[in-house]
């Protein structure tokens, strides 16, 4: 194995995209696991830069990173939490089992690796991948894609008409 730029950077990336998800899995306070979720989808898009999809990358910050993370923060600004905001009561023993399980899937992962090797065959993944991906986008998937367009807009106006009802059941009451 060689230790070249390249494989400190996925590291540093991967690393950073899978604390996030642990401190999403294990944050209580639903705009910390928001942060935690938008730290995760920006390594991803930097593991997509390493993998030399520049078009990926972009769109990953561009839709996940900024439009389905609105689209969470209007969600959680729309509904009511009525939740208790105590922490939870872990203790020392859940901890200790959390880094032993993070240490025995890091060892799992660097011996299942470790002697794997992959025939190297020449190929033309990142020629044109932009256009090859808007091709395929707009010819073969522009039913999926048009559809998934009308399914957000729903869930919105649908959100929109939830918290509506909550404010007028709470004015009738008063």
């Amino acid at each position: 194995m060689t230790l070249t730029g390249e494989f400190f950077a996925f590291m540093s990336l991967a690393l950073v995209a899978v604390i996030g998800g642990v401190l999403l899995l294990n944050l209580t306070k639903v705009i910390h696991m928001v942060v935690a979720l938008v730290f995760t989808f920006v390594s991803i898009a930097g593991i997509y830069v390493l993998l030399s999809a520049e078009f990926l990358a972009v769109i990953q910050v561009m839709i996940y990173s900024g439009a389905i993370t609105i689209m969470m923060l209007f969600g959680i600004m729309l509904t009511r939490h009525h939740g208790d905001d105590a922490e939870p009561k872990g203790g020392m023993l859940r901890k200790i089992a959390l880094l032993l399980g993070v240490i025995g899937f890091g060892a799992a992962v660097y011996f299942g690796i470790y002697d794997l090797n992959f025939e190297a065959v020449p190929n033309t993944l990142h020629e044109n991948n932009t256009e090859q991906i808007g091709v395929s986008l707009f010819s073969h998937y522009i039913i999926p894609f048009e559809l998934t367009s009308v399914i957000l807009l729903a869930a919105l106006v649908g959100a929109i008409v939830l918290a509506r009802k909550d404010d007028e059941k709470e004015g009738d009451q008063e």
